[in-house]
């Protein structure tokens, strides 16, 4: 099968839509998604857009996606890329899909000159933890993730 990756469009926010559901099914959060289209489309592909998206197709169908972020490392002084998303869907996975999505990344990284390209994975998630561990990536041990949402986060802000 042939792997393409390209950059999403306006055109694939229903797409990105099924997909990112898709993957909140996968990870055990079917409730979780609060987006809509609306939201995917601005914050995509509206002027000012910070956050990226690129669409992975086998033989011209769409079979999984991937959202990013450049971030920023004072340690470097270096831009980095940070990866939100990373979703194939079941019956294209073990194909090359996901090592496609993974690798055009790592290479936009490099092209821009990124010191990091970083991502979380939940910890159950054996498959993903062996997946990116065959391709070279190595968990971080010894950090935390930390988070402010919803009210806490409003809160929080109002002091």
């Amino acid at each position: 099968m042939s792997v393409q990756i390209r950059s999403a469009t306006r055109a694939d926010v229903p797409l990105i839509c099924e997909l990112i559901q898709a993957l909140a099914d996968y990870e055990r959060e079917p409730d979780a998604v609060k987006a809509t289209p609306a939201d995917i489309a601005r914050t995509l592909f509206d002027e000012g857009a910070t956050a990226h998206s690129v669409i992975c197709e086998q033989d011209g169908v769409a079979v999984g996606f991937a959202v990013y972020f450049f971030n920023y490392s004072t340690w470097l002084g270096r831009n980095g890329i940070y990866l939100e998303d990373l979703f194939v869907r079941p019956e294209a996975r073990g194909q090359g899909a996901g090592l496609a999505l993974l690798r055009h990344l790592a290479k936009l990284a490099v092209d821009k000159g990124c010191g990091r390209f970083e991502w979380s994975v939940l910890d159950w998630n054996q498959p993903a933890i062996d997946f990116y561990r065959a391709a070279g990536a190595r968990p971080m041990d010894e950090w935390t993730v930390y988070r402010m949402d919803g009210q806490a986060l409003a809160d929080f802000a109002r002091g």
